[in-house]
């Protein structure tokens, strides 16, 4: 198996399960509470390893409790952390999500140390990785992690999520980028799926998958279009759902799937990700 390089956030999601979300200044009591390692490196992290990837993660903790519990969940995923710091600046990111009933969610996060993310020398060391990012982490981390990883000949996944706009740094590394069909639009302007893709396609030179929740993706690689089927599952929870795809299209890309069939296979991961509780 390939290696797979993440560079992201590592948060602490606080979870309560109620009924239905709550509306703008509305509390909605006779919830359930859990608490689960988060934040959508981790999330990607976990679920590289799970698909077979040898996993190297590039984030910060805070010097604190739930760092500790944080790097303790990862190290027993068989995820290497030593390009993982530590902050006694910042706490440790928290994330305080809401799910209800049918698996939606209402998210809020608190980053801490997530904003100190800065690359450490030998996370890209080798030959035939990818690179993961996502856009919880600082663009000047990420905009070095591309450089990084262009220099060691390594392939660019960028999961620009949260929507902000993408660094041209990044698109001149021609990745490619995986937002959701609300993400895409936010980033493009344009309401249609396809038409947002193939809007940032001219910007990537890259192909662009849009996830599209129980719908599947729409690849967009080309000239070409496809969009792939999820399979149908009884969604419990949805938290982390587009990291488990993620991590699994990395892991597959880094095996040396083609492209059209590490989405696939991540799709699925995705999918079946819904049927338990918790971002992993």
């Amino acid at each position: 198996m390939g290696i797979v390089a993440v560079v992201g956030s590592i948060n602490v999601d606080e979870v309560v399960r109620v009924e239905r979300l709550p509306r703008e200044g509305e509390t909605v009591s006779g919830g359930e509470f859990d608490r689960h390692g988060g934040g959508k490196g981790a999330n990607q992290a976990v679920a590289a390893a799970r698909a077979g990837a040898t996993v190297r993660m590039v984030g910060c903790v805070g010097d604190d409790a739930i760092g500790d519990a944080a790097l303790a969940e990862l190290r027993a995923a068989d995820i290497d952390v030593e390009h993982v710091s530590r902050s006694t600046e910042a706490a440790t990111g928290v994330a305080l999500i809401v799910v209800d009933r049918d698996g939606r969610n209402q998210i809020a996060v608190a980053p801490g140390a997530n904003r100190l993310i800065a690359m450490r020398p030998g996370a890209l060391v080798g030959t035939d990785g990818v690179a993961l990012l996502s856009f919880e982490a600082p663009d000047a981390a990420l905009r070095h992690a591309a450089a990084v990883a262009t220099d060691a000949g390594w392939r660019l996944v960028v999961n620009p999520a949260p929507a902000r706009p993408i660094p041209p740094e990044l698109l001149a590394a021609h990745p490619i980028l995986v937002p959701n069909e609300h993400e895409v639009s936010e980033l493009t302007g344009l309401a249609d799926p396809e038409q947002a893709a193939r809007a940032l396609q001219a910007q990537s030179g890259a192909p662009v998958i849009v996830t599209l929740g129980a719908a599947g993706a729409l690849l967009v690689d080309g000239d070409t279009a496809t969009q792939i089927a999820a399979p149908v599952v009884e969604a419990i929870d949805t938290t982390g759902a587009g990291d488990a795809l993620c991590g699994t299209l990395a892991a597959r890309l880094a095996a040396g799937d083609p492209l059209g069939l590490a989405l696939e296979q991540a799709i699925a991961a995705a999918s079946l990700s819904t049927t338990t509780v918790g971002a992993r």
